[in-house]
């Protein structure tokens, strides 16, 4: 394996990202919650580009005892990443879909080292 620098942890904000490429392959480097995270650049459904893709909160729609859904919220703790090809989601801290956890973004090694983000592919 190869290792790749991504940057320092100092220099990723909070839901920050860096894609770098890693040979072939690019990889995604996130901060959410504090802590970092690595994901391949390719979407469980179609192998698109999520790690580019739009980062928000989670949506949630609450169905009131009719049936409907009158009101949204978004989630204080998960943190969704949207592919920009056909919208699929993943949790950035989990890298499962919501609705079906078969679909699972692939994780990358990485570390910090001196303050300093490796990815390891």
């Amino acid at each position: 394996m190869t290792e790749y620098y991504v940057c320092d942890v100092d220099d990723l904000g909070e839901k920050d990202r860096r894609v770098v490429e890693c040979g072939d392959r690019q990889v995604g480097v996130f901060k959410v919650g504090g802590e970092i995270h690595a994901w391949f650049n390719r979407c469980a459904h179609m192998r698109g580009p999520v790690c580019q893709g739009r980062i928000y909160h989670r949506v949630l729609e609450p169905v009131a005892a009719d049936k409907t859904v009158r009101t949204m919220q978004h989630s204080e703790t998960d943190v969704h990443i949207v592919c920009p090809w056909h919208g699929y989601e993943y949790n950035l801290k989990t890298g499962k879909h919501p609705a079906n956890p078969r679909l699972t973004l692939r994780r990358a090694k990485h570390v910090i080292r001196d303050g300093k983000i490796f990815v390891d592919v």
